[in-house]
């Protein structure tokens, strides 16, 4: 399903294997149990449907409607599905002083999260139970962040329900592929492109759609991020072009780190340990991507006992919190000169990266939760002031 919220209507499409084109479909759209629309009719391939009443999905208000869709033929049943959906906008507008800003619902608002790599001690790529997919989430939006950066992984298709549902905005990486790029942080056209062969770029492209294909009708997911800091980064304008065509009702963050071209919607610069803003795009929205990275090793909770490292090294969570509240100051002053994002390194401790917000194990909270939210909701706060 797609959505469009100035005609408050849901858009269905359908693909049916052996339709034979005298079928019929029934739909019911539900709120909170409840049917409040029914639509029968002949099959098609495309269908609108109104939504009485429509109320839009966002952070402080994610609101899912539900879908029973019942394909009939002469009375005789052929199958079920049940979904459900969001109605919410994603674009860019320029603010009162020219700055390019993420809107979501026609609205401006900073998106603001942490880096999220989805690792796990014993599972690795795999969470343990869904209950630990919910956990990071919920212990996120409890931060006071409205975002999350999922960094060169893709998650079950639970996980981006667990943010639909508890209103966390989604930007999704592609996994990355194919080093030896030259890296060019801090300048537009710098770097080198990676020479890849045919099958790699038929390959990039197929896993690229299958990535888009599983998130495209979860309303959390409003940024697509093709490379990440130059890693097998190619043809950057063409990707970026392909990606923003497949699917145009997203925001295209085509090169997170560098190396910059002048395409897509955002220009994403990465900075450690504290926030900067070393470049500036007119054109674009801009982000700061990555930033912060601030290490405690905390004993009984380390992967291993060789170099456990952060960007930057404490020795206890006064000293982190306190690190992590003058980057938000730093990042708040930034906002009205441009910012319309920030991604602050990262959810949790990852084998030897000990600059998580809680530890690998998730059994150690490493930051005061009430000063960091605190923190946190005034930078988001910043762009409405």
């Amino acid at each position: 399903p797609s959505t469009d919220i100035e005609r408050k209507s849901v858009k269905l499409a359908f693909d049916i294997i052996g339709a034979k084109g005298n079928e019929e479909v029934k739909i019911e759209v539900l709120d909170d149990g409840k049917v409040i629309k029914t639509v029968e009719q002949k099959l098609s391939n495309a269908m609108e449907i109104d939504v009485p009443n429509a109320v839009l999905w966002s952070p402080e208000s994610p609101k899912l409607y539900h879908l029973n869709i019942v394909l009939s033929n002469g009375g005789r049943v052929l199958d079920r599905v049940k979904s459900y959906f969001a109605l919410r906008k994603v674009d860019v507008r320029k603010d009162e002083c020219g700055y390019n800003r993420i809107c979501l619902n026609n609205q401006p608002i900073f998106q603001y999260g942490p880096l999220d790599q989805g690792w796990w001690p014993d599972g690795l790529y795999t969470a343990p139970t869904d209950e630990a997919l919910l956990y990071d989430i919920v212990k996120t939006k409890a931060w006071g962040f409205n975002m999350i950066r999922k960094h060169v992984k893709v998650e079950p298709a639970r996980w981006y329900y667990h943010c639909d549902k508890e209103g966390m905005l989604v930007w999704q990486d592609m996994p990355s592929g194919d080093m030896g790029n030259q890296w060019a942080p801090h300048t537009y056209n710098g770097g080198t492109d990676k020479e890849r062969t045919e099958e790699s770029i038929r390959n990039y492209y197929k896993e690229w759609k299958e990535i888009m294909d599983l998130c495209v009708s979860n309303p959390s997911v409003v940024v697509w991020v093709p490379f990440n800091e130059a890693w097998g980064q190619f043809d950057t304008e063409k990707a970026a072009e392909w990606t923003k065509t497949y699917d145009p009702s997203r925001l295209v963050n085509p090169a997170s780190g560098g190396n910059f071209r002048a395409c897509g919607d955002i220009l994403d610069l990465h900075n450690y340990p504290g926030p900067a803003m070393y470049l500036f795009d007119p054109v674009r929205v801009n982000v700061l991507g990555e930033y912060g990275g601030i290490g405690l090793a905390v004993e009984n909770h380390l992967w291993w006992n060789k170099r456990n490292w952060g960007y930057v090294q404490f020795k206890n969570s006064d000293e982190v919190t306190a690190e992590y509240v003058k980057y938000a100051k730093e990042l708040k002053a930034m906002v009205p000169k441009g910012f319309s994002a920030a991604v602050y390194t990262q959810t949790t401790d990852v084998e030897g990266e000990v600059n998580g917000l809680m530890t690998y194990d998730r059994k150690v909270i490493k930051i005061n939760e009430a000063e960091v939210r605190k923190a946190n909701q005034e930078v988001i706060k910043a762009l409405s002031e």
